[in-house]
């Protein structure tokens, strides 16, 4: 009797963990569609509470799955890489030797707000906190 009881608590944890699994990678899924589907523009963006928005005026981003972006601005693509962490609610983004203003970008950003076509994020350096909005077109 006790091995039967055992044997199912096994197969519910079993089904049970495998369910949250398939959650989680549904989430990670949909999440990947949203941000790679599109072309993001930075909205807004606080350094501290000086608004600096102008800086990336012209700048379009595209996220794409397999870890890359590219931000352009007049024709000039600037390559870098992203990764989101659902778990967390954050985005790291780097772009290796950017020009100014993409050099802000690399950071890890927690994200506190998003939708289908925004993203709301912050970033705290030793310096600053950023405040970042990402607007899709």
């Amino acid at each position: 009797m006790k091995l039967k009881i055992y044997f199912f608590a096994v197969l519910f944890a079993m089904c049970f963990f495998s369910c949250k699994k398939a959650i989680q990678q549904q989430e990670q899924n949909a999440v990947m569609n949203i941000i790679t589907s599109g072309v993001w523009y930075v909205q807004t963006y606080n350094e501290d509470s000086i608004d600096i928005t102008a800086s990336f005026s012209g700048y379009v981003f595209q996220f794409n799955q397999n870890g890359t972006v590219t931000g352009t601005k007049d024709s000039v693509a600037t390559a870098g890489t992203w990764s989101a962490n659902i778990t967390n609610r954050t985005i790291t983004s780097n772009f290796p030797n950017p020009p100014v203003p993409l050099n802000k970008l690399n950071s890890v950003w927690k994200i506190t707000d998003s939708g289908l076509d925004y993203v709301v994020a912050n970033s705290t350096t030793n310096d600053s906190t950023e405040n970042l909005r990402l607007q899709k077109q």
